[in-house]
């Protein structure tokens, strides 16, 4: 079987970055009309598959908007992010638009292939639901920054229009709740790298034990996925502290039921909270404290920002925060 070509591949020949061959392929500016025409026949000849004309020789709207999730994040059924697609599509029907899914393969992104709806020019404007990788993200962005808005995470180093829920306030509140119930010793279930909104999520638990001056303990803050961003075993350390704050609900809902496993009871030995007050938070026994994502205001400013984008071409919004709502149901101990 022939092995497909990436744009690494090209980028390599050339001594180049990806986002230049990006630029070359597309015709953006920031590149030598020698090394355009060197990296386009090169791309021709390696059996390179870019499809469509450049975005900047588009000229009619399509009145679709596409919606492009990294397919890890929708591996469930009862994804927390295949419901804020649910109600970005339905924000996007209120505005007139029709919506086109497309979930992002893990091997064209680490090949940085651009999704079809973009290099086919099927759509007007792009919202990246979950967070893509950095190397994906330069290509994209290098050529589509004034249609794109990334929903439920960041990038710091690309100044691109973003829309998320409050992650630092509302873990913040989250482990200050269990800090009014009476608990000192709290830990993190998360792995902290993985996410913009994890990373977050992190520093709002941090924020509480240091400003109570309690101890931190890396050995309390544990990983629940792998670098491919798949779930992992939940390892508990040796002693347990009288809480947890975990990074979703779904992660509290396995930490409950590892922790059953082991012979503790929640929330009588050990509390656990939640965040997203998705799914996860009612089915569990107990019910998971959590924060509500206000879903609906996050996917209707969303599409408010891009349709304005599209436009105009010279808004730019920054990074709008919505806040969270503290749920309060079983699985906290007063002590």
């Amino acid at each position: 079987m022939k092995k497909s070509v990436k744009m690494a591949d090209i980028a390599a020949r050339f001594g180049v970055s990806n986002v230049t061959v990006s630029k070359a392929l597309s015709g953006k500016d920031g590149v030598s009309e020698d090394l355009r025409n060197k990296i386009i026949a090169a791309a021709d000849e390696m059996g390179y598959h870019y499809g469509g004309i450049a975005k900047n020789q588009k000229s009619d709207k399509t009145y679709n908007i596409g919606v492009l999730i990294p397919e890890r994040f929708v591996e469930r059924n009862n994804s927390f992010y295949w419901t804020l697609y649910n109600n970005t599509a339905h924000e996007l029907m209120n505005n007139n638009y029709y919506c086109i899914m497309e979930l992002l393969k893990q091997e064209d992104e680490d090949a940085c292939r651009l999704p079809k709806m973009l290099s086919e020019n099927k759509v007007d404007g792009v919202i990246v639901l979950g967070q893509i990788h950095n190397s994906y993200a330069d290509v994209i962005t290098s050529q589509y920054s004034d249609i794109l808005i990334f929903l439920d995470f960041y990038d710091k180093h690309r100044n691109i229009d973003t829309v998320l829920t409050d992650n630092f306030y509302d873990t913040y509140i989250l482990a200050d709740y269990l800090i009014q119930m009476g608990h000192k010793k709290i830990g993190f279930i998360g792995s902290v790298n993985a996410t913009s909104s994890i990373q977050d999520r992190f520093m709002g638990y941090l924020k509480a034990i240091v400003e109570n001056n309690f101890d931190y303990r890396k050995d309390w803050v544990i990983d629940d996925r792998d670098e491919n961003g798949k779930t992992i075993e939940i390892v508990f350390p040796e002693e347990m502290p009288t809480a947890f704050v975990c990074n979703c609900d779904e992660t509290a809902y396995y930490a409950i039921r590892k922790l059953k496993e082991l012979g503790y009871s929640v929330p009588d030995d050990i509390s656990v909270v939640g965040f997203d007050n998705f799914l996860m938070s009612d089915i569990c026994e107990p019910a998971i404290t959590t924060v509500e994502v206000n879903m609906p205001e996050m996917a209707k400013m969303a599409v408010e920002m891009l349709i304005k984008k599209i436009n105009c071409k010279e808004y730019v919004q920054g990074r709008r925060l919505i806040n969270g709502k503290l749920i309060i149901k079983d699985s906290v101990k007063k002590i």
